[in-house]
């Protein structure tokens, strides 16, 4: 297939998920856009000693520049992405934001702000008048979000965005599947999560104290930041878990425990990567309640919802590995029939298509409103 147009996207990293979770996110979407003849250079600063916890080799399907994380990588690596058809500035690259929202707002490439943190970043605009991106937001052809759904799309609108599309986490068929069970990670409940701000009372809630009610039971939690916290005696801390392990860990336990960061949970429609990653790999999954979980999975049948540790705990006193077989199986047939990258791929390519006419051969046209993409993703 013959190119159809060259993406220039900075980012935090694709080659390092080392406390980057929107790794997996962009490789999934990257890898698939490339499938439909887009061809992207990811521009990654060399910061956070994420170049020396690499969970890929460069890929075939992206060309990787790293740059120095200073003023004059940035130039260098914005003089180099000049004339590119897309421009992709995405949230929380972590060196020179301002600087790089800026340049890309002002150049004359079709410009795409990709928000992968959207609560957080709407957070901060709102609670803040003199934050600088909230005058370069009508200054992007589009803004692609995480997640969100109408509450998100309403609130970037509403600071001027042109046009406003989620684009919610989806199955990466090539990278996450199921594999054999590892001794590593057998336990009851597992849980992979870096330890954020917004996000430790919710892990103290839904996961430690569970572990505390059962204490006859297994835990695994796995992600980076968690070393000097107080565990139970129950709970295995195995640390960052590369990308290369995330399926093994995915595959042994019993089950699965998704927790959302606060922000995430109060807008809702956020779903986490790691749903979508444990689904794939026919896990059954317990999750945190949150708006729009219902778009994705069905509750009791593909997935099991808790509004509380306490939740959390009947669900496992009730689980026996025949039902979470079950649950597991039919979550990765809903993965694989509507909520993987290509299909998210398809979608984006249908709203490029629609913006800047990419394709001879337009898809049908696709609306723009927010309920369309809430009830259709």
């Amino acid at each position: 297939m013959n190119a159809k147009m060259n993406i220039a996207f900075f980012g935090s990293s694709l080659v390092s998920a080392y406390w980057n979770g929107a790794a997996t996110y962009y490789r999934g979407m990257i890898r698939a856009l490339n499938h439909l003849g887009y061809q992207t250079t990811f521009y990654e600063p060399d910061a956070y000693e994420r170049q020396k916890h690499r969970d890929i080799e460069d890929p075939e399907w992206a060309k990787v520049v790293v740059y120095s994380a200073d003023e004059s990588g940035v130039s260098k690596a914005l003089e180099q992405a000049r004339g590119a058809d897309l421009l992709v500035k995405a949230s929380g690259v972590g060196v020179f934001d301002e600087l790089l929202e800026a340049a890309v707002a002002d150049s004359s490439s079709f410009k795409i702000f990709w928000d992968v943190d959207a609560p957080a970043t709407l957070d901060r605009v709102q609670n803040d008048p003199a934050d600088p991106f909230r005058t370069l937001i009508p200054k992007y052809d589009l803004v692609l979000t995480y997640g969100g759904g109408e509450v998100v799309v309403a609130a970037y609108e509403k600071l001027g965005a042109v046009n406003c599309v989620p684009v919610y986490n989806a199955l990466d068929t090539t990278t996450h599947y199921q594999v054999s069970k590892d001794r590593r990670f057998e336990c009851d409940l597992a849980l992979l999560a870096n330890r954020l701000p917004d996000r430790e009372a919710r892990v103290d809630e839904f996961f430690l104290s569970v572990a505390d009610a059962l204490p006859e039971k297994r835990f695994v939690l796995g992600g980076s930041g968690w070393e000097g916290k107080g565990l139970p005696s129950n709970v295995a801390y195995v640390g960052h878990v590369y990308t290369k392990d995330h399926n093994a860990f995915n595959s042994t336990p019993l089950a699965v425990l998704n927790v959302n960061r606060e922000s995430m949970a109060t807008y809702g429609f956020s779903p986490p990567t790691r749903i979508f990653e444990a689904a794939g790999a026919a896990a059954c999954v317990i999750t945190d309640d949150w708006l729009g979980i219902d778009t994705f999975l069905t509750r009791d049948e593909e997935v099991l919802v808790a509004k509380s540790g306490e939740e959390v705990v009947r669900h496992l006193e009730r689980l026996t590995p025949e039902r979470a077989l079950m649950i597991g199986e039919a979550a990765r047939a809903r993965m694989l029939n509507e909520h993987t990258y290509d299909h998210r791929a398809q979608q984006l390519d249908t709203v490029l298509t629609d913006l800047v006419g990419l394709s001879q051969q337009p898809l049908e046209p696709l609306t723009l409103s927010s309920a369309a993409f809430v009830q259709g993703w």
